[in-house]
């Protein structure tokens, strides 16, 4: 595991296929007829990054799969709701498990039907590692049905979510790879929910990035320069986080400048141990977060993976409605790699 990040941080399409064996993983995408997110399933498939389960209608994904230039020899599955030999017991397991919310049978079958629940289902029931869903469908139907499907994981307080961002090739300067949260999620965090969103990026981080987190709780000002409500939040998240997890590195507030660059950092914050060299990035709001990420990307030229979801039980991701085939193999590589963390 690096000790330091840097602008040469591999991709997780290349950590998934550095690792030998290959993580044996199976990802399920709800969108199974976009030919997008088909030929990056193809891809993945050949690149041996995953095993690939396709959902819906059987005719489209097979049409898909055909422009796209599949064939059987490809070994990817394709599940139909309306015809799977699994739908009758996932109608049952859903039941069960939203009977509380007043769902009954015959609104369980109904919902088992629609492609991205099957597809949570098949995670949920362990016929698959991960989902990847949202080249179609809206984030917050992601999110939704991945919450109502999946579940959280034990122990973490929230689901949020976050982005990978890589420099451009060549590269130089203090560029370098970074995890950028919550860009995507929460809109307005408490201090405690700050907390868990940096320690949950923290351990995404590590499985993602191969790094040792070095956590940045960003503001307007950089230790005491301003004096505001806003500061405080960050002050008291980055309390809650120490207090919760005094192993991380951890510091704030940081102006992003502060936070990236040595040569600011070094008049700045003087003595930091994370000024200057944070690779996770906590943005205060999904304001900050959603803008920062967004220049980075089409200012600095960086790429950026996500959003990504953490905080489950097991992966479920988005892609963004306006992703690439590219995008799709990226995704599913990052679900691979969440899965066998």
């Amino acid at each position: 595991m690096a000790d330091a990040p840097d602008a040469t941080t591999p991709r997780p399409v290349d950590l998934v296929l550095a690792q030998d064996p290959a993580p044996a993983a199976k990802i399920a995408l709800s969108e199974g007829s976009d030919p997008r997110v088909v030929a990056g399933a193809l891809a993945a498939r050949r690149a041996g990054i995953a095993g690939i389960i396709l959902v819906g209608d059987e005719a489209g994904v097979r049409a898909a799969l055909a422009t796209e230039g599949g064939s059987d020899g490809d070994g990817i599955e394709i599940h139909d709701p309306a015809t799977s030999p699994l739908t009758e017991d996932f109608s049952a397991a859903y039941h069960d498990l939203r009977r509380h919310k007043g769902i009954d049978a015959a609104a369980a079958q109904t919902a088992v039907q629609s492609p991205l629940v099957y597809a949570a289902m098949l995670v949920r029931q362990g016929y698959a590692d991960g989902t990847v869903s949202g080249a179609v469908t809206t984030t917050s139907d992601v999110v939704r049905t991945a919450l109502q499907v999946i579940g959280k994981a034990q122990g973490a307080a929230m689901v949020s979510s976050f982005f990978l961002m890589y420099p451009p090739e060549h590269a130089t300067g203090d560029a370098r790879a970074m995890l950028y949260s919550d860009c995507g999620l929460v809109i307005d965090p408490s201090p405690e929910e700050l907390a868990a969103i940096a320690a949950s990026s923290a351990a995404s981080c590590r499985a993602l990035m191969r790094q040792e987190p070095k956590i940045a709780m960003l503001s307007f000002s950089t230790k005491g320069s301003a004096r505001h409500a806003c500061v405080t939040k960050v002050t008291d998240a980055l309390k809650h986080l120490k207090s919760s997890h005094p192993d991380l590195q951890a510091d704030g507030e940081l102006q992003f400048d502060a936070a990236f660059m040595p040569s600011v950092a070094a008049s700045k914050a003087p003595g930091s141990d994370v000024a200057g060299h944070a690779n996770v990035m906590i943005f205060p709001n999904l304001d900050a977060g959603n803008i920062g990420y967004k220049m980075t990307q089409r200012l600095g030229g960086y790429a950026a993976i996500g959003p990504i979801l953490q905080g489950l039980a097991k992966p479920a991701n988005d892609l963004s409605r306006g992703c690439v085939a590219q995008d799709v193999t990226e995704m599913i590589a990052v679900t691979v790699l969440q899965a066998r963390a």
